[in-house]
């Protein structure tokens, strides 16, 4: 079953059941949207994402990059990053983020999609270092693209359109009951920068 949902009450929780997935809508204006957009695409040091899966190395189109309040050595997909400074830009939306959300957060790991054809497969943010039950803030920049969520055991899959300015926050057992992935479609060539802003325990 999969359902698209493109008009969503600001409160209402996405997940039928064992998470909690609120759509915050647009946060930025076009134009705000659009200048931290084309900011963050010359200024963040983006590189490969790497991988290791089945003892083989991966070197994905797709760039990330990882800031923090401090120098955090974040391991996922068996690869380190560690966390660079602040940029002002980071700083002003994280800290219209935690208004928006209610929670503080120490750490964003971004993402850059240069066309819809670079993805991201199932997976789940559930590190131990994340602590039980991550408090996630995902910011949309660039072009919209389709998300969604699996359930690990009914397979259940909700749908939804994340345009440019959005939030989307993710919290409670989400990470422990379901998937996420951001799927590829050739119908979009533009590039889409996400934020997803997060707390990291050492």
């Amino acid at each position: 079953m999969d359902q698209l949902e493109t008009s969503l009450k600001r409160t209402e929780n996405l997940l039928p059941a064992g998470g909690e997935v609120y759509f915050l809508g647009k946060i930025l204006t076009s134009s705000e949207a659009e200048k931290y957009f084309k900011t963050l695409l010359e200024t963040i040091a983006w590189k490969n994402d790497e991988a290791r899966i089945f003892g083989k190395h991966f070197i994905t189109k797709r760039k990330a990059a990882w800031y923090g309040d401090k120098p955090f050595a974040y391991t996922y997909s068996n690869a380190t990053k560690q966390a660079l400074s602040w940029t002002p830009e980071l700083l002003e939306l994280k800290k219209l983020v935690e208004q928006k959300t209610g929670t503080t957060y120490n750490s964003c790991l971004l993402n850059l999609y240069h066309t819809g054809e670079e993805s991201m497969a199932w997976h789940s943010d559930d590190e131990k270092a994340l602590g039980r039950q991550p408090v996630i803030a995902s910011v949309s920049l660039g072009a919209e693209r389709k998300f969604a969520f699996k359930h690990k055991k009914t397979k259940e899959v909700i749908s939804l359109l994340l345009a440019p300015g959005s939030l989307l926050l993710m919290q409670g057992e989400t990470q422990a009951n379901w998937w996420h992935r951001l799927p590829p479609t050739k119908k979009v060539s533009e590039a889409r920068i996400n934020l997803t802003f997060r707390t990291f325990f050492e």
